[in-house]
């Protein structure tokens, strides 16, 4: 059985930065995609970032690009969320998540939370003004 555990969260000062890590276990492990998820106490779970496991391709949306970096570690693996100029309004709870391969991907398949297959439990990120 695969797992998902998140560690790296904490509490920052806004501009401050965070790295995320995303270790996944269980002998089965096959990655087509890896992604990052949050959601803030009374809103929905909205997406973060994306990477493709073989080729490395990356997804954002605009309110983190240029400041979060997503990459991984295939040999670990491993997925990482670096978080840079960190604002009071990226405090949510931060989820990540595995694509296993085989299926039919369209769209912006990214960024939609029913492609994903195996979540990690979560880890809290809380930045203070």
């Amino acid at each position: 059985q695969v797992q998902l555990v998140e560690s790296g969260g904490g509490l920052v000062q806004a501009g401050g930065s965070l790295r995320l890590s995303c270790a996944a276990s269980g002998r089965t492990f096959s990655s087509f995609a890896m992604g990052w998820f949050r959601q803030a106490p009374g809103k929905e779970r909205e997406f973060v970032a994306a990477i493709t496991w073989t080729a490395g391709n990356t997804y954002y949306p605009d309110s983190v690009k240029g400041r979060f970096t997503i990459s991984r570690d295939n040999a670990k693996n491993t997925v990482y969320l670096q978080m840079n100029s960190l604002k009071p309004e990226d405090t949510a709870v931060y989820y990540c998540a595995t694509i296993s391969p085989g299926g039919v991907l369209f769209g912006n398949w990214w960024s939609q939370e029913e492609r994903y297959d195996i979540w990690g439990q979560g880890t809290q990120v809380t930045v203070s003004s």
